[in-house]
């Protein structure tokens, strides 16, 4: 396969994440709001998940509602219009690769966000259209699953999709884990199990976590599930399994290989429960995005080279 058949299709994987990610982000929060007396640390903390703060205030002074989901459905950097226009530009182009019908429906879920933008996403009707798009990049993953054959295109769509997966569970769960124990939030501690409660649903993991862990939502419970849960799809232990499993399935993978072991070890080895009691969870979050960081980096370094290849 080309490098650069390769890396379109990694990014149609990580993009389609990211539109599905920030809508379920958008629309948990959006519920949240309505049950706490203050709610400006709920669009604080979704500006703060996707990294892109600057680029935030470079347009808006205030971090509301109105604001914030502006920027993360109409922005032209961490939005679901700016994600799906990527993930629809690189599927354009990888026509030949993918069945048609996944090609259509990337296309049709475009034509949805771009009809229902054209005006402001009240609140009123933010939950259904929210909901569609989850609904369709559900579809979408679901279609591919049990339709397109697992070459290697296939595996590279996965490989970007389950590493986008494993970071926004670490952002999520580390500005969760900052809210609530920052000084200046003290507000917030009489919410501590709704707030915990709304970040497992913020990963699709509420009932999971119910189901596996306890009926009682708590801290470090939910740290340890999301960071260690052998399972549960959306664990960071569980996407670095399949991150390995998907570089087993390609060429010349070892040192993709080699950082994703690296990544797992940290994970697996790490207590989980003791470093949220001392106050260190933050810290061992950052090195886990560090070493994810990695992992993305050996991929574009060993596979996506196509300025360098001659059969390009």
């Amino acid at each position: 396969m080309l490098s650069r058949v390769a890396e379109r299709m990694f990014w149609i994987g990580r993009y389609m994440e990211r539109v599905e990610s920030t809508a379920l982000l958008l629309r948990v929060n959006t519920n949240l709001a309505l049950d706490l007396p203050n709610s400006k640390h709920v669009w604080a903390s979704l500006i703060d998940i996707t990294g892109d703060k600057d680029n935030f205030h470079e347009t808006y002074q205030l971090e509301n509602e109105q604001n914030v989901v502006k920027f993360l459905t109409q922005g032209e950097t961490s939005s679901i219009r700016t994600a799906l226009k990527n993930a629809r530009e690189n599927a354009r182009t990888s026509r030949e690769i993918m069945p048609r019908e996944a090609w259509e429906k990337i296309n049709k879920l475009h034509h949805f966000v771009e009809n229902n933008l054209k005006k402001p996403l009240k609140r009123e009707g933010r939950d259904a259209f929210l909901g569609e798009v989850i609904g369709r990049c559900h579809e979408f993953t679901g279609y591919l699953t049990g339709c397109m054959s697992v070459t290697q295109a296939f595996n590279f769509m996965k490989l970007g999709r389950k590493l986008e997966r494993a970071d926004m569970t670490t952002r999520i769960l580390d500005i969760g884990c900052y809210n609530l124990n920052n000084p200046k939030h003290t507000e917030l501690v009489d919410y501590e199990r709704l707030l915990w409660t709304s970040l497992l649903m913020s990963v699709s993991g509420y009932q999971m976590y119910r189901q596996h862990v306890d009926d009682h939502v708590n801290g470090e419970d939910v740290a340890d599930f999301l960071l260690r849960d052998e399972h549960f799809p959306r664990s960071v232990d569980f996407c670095l399994d399949e991150v390995s499993e998907c570089c087993e399935q390609l060429p010349l993978s070892d040192e993709p290989q080699r950082a994703t072991n690296l990544a797992q070890r940290r994970i697996k080895n790490s207590n989980v429960i003791d470093l949220f009691s001392s106050g260190e969870l933050h810290w061992f979050i950052d090195e886990v995005q560090l070493d994810l960081a990695r992992i993305h980096h050996q991929v574009e370094t060993t596979w996506f080279t196509y300025r360098n290849d001659p059969a390009a």
